[in-house]
């Protein structure tokens, strides 16, 4: 890690909760928001944020909310995203399938037409030298209305500020999800 982070008790009162329902839900106190919470303010603003794309009743399903978040933090090469967010996809989805398939997604069939056109937007919101055009978004239409698009890119976008945080301070994966060595780190053609 680039910078340290803090015992929970130096940390303001009104964010020890947070801490603490995290230790009961995960058996630990995750790393990044520690690192976030090294600025009370922008600690809040993220888990606000957060909770919002989170939501159960959301136009995007659980599974594919959890494929977009894989897929940008295997891009992004956030190994504590791809290690958290692969076991919550492997939950979400009742497999490793498609966990181990994600880098590579182009060439499986596991993913089916509507997976795999969220998969080819979240290339083109996430990879610096791609743009998001016209025809993908009315391709999107098929399966999604304006506020499910909004949203959508709400989550492609948020994940690419939580996963560049993340990897840009080097915070390490938890041991969440047990990946084979050559499927641990970001795949995909575009990293050749």
């Amino acid at each position: 890690m680039r910078v340290s982070t803090k015992p929970v008790n130096r940390y303001p009162w009104y964010l020890r909760p947070f801490f603490w329902n995290q230790n009961r839900k995960y058996g630990q106190v995750l790393k990044p928001p520690l690192v976030w919470a090294r600025v009370p303010k922008l600690f809040a603003a993220v888990a606000i944020l957060y909770g919002v794309l989170d939501q159960r009743s959301s136009p995007i399903d659980p599974v594919l909310r959890s494929l977009i978040t894989v897929r940008v933090s295997q891009i992004n090469w956030c190994l504590f995203c791809i290690d958290i967010n692969s076991s919550v996809l492997a939950r979400r989805s009742g497999s490793m399938d498609k966990v181990e398939a994600l880098a590579q997604w182009r060439d499986s069939d596991i993913f089916d037409e509507r997976e795999r056109l969220v998969l080819q937007y979240v290339e083109a919101v996430t990879y610096t030298d791609r743009q998001v055009d016209d025809d993908l978004v009315k391709q999107l239409h098929r399966y999604f209305d304006d506020d499910a698009i909004v949203e959508l890119t709400g989550l492609i976008a948020f994940q690419n500020l939580s996963s560049k945080f993340n990897s840009a301070l080097d915070l390490p994966a938890q041991g969440f999800c047990r990946m084979p060595d050559s499927e641990a780190a970001p795949g995909g053609e575009e990293n050749l």
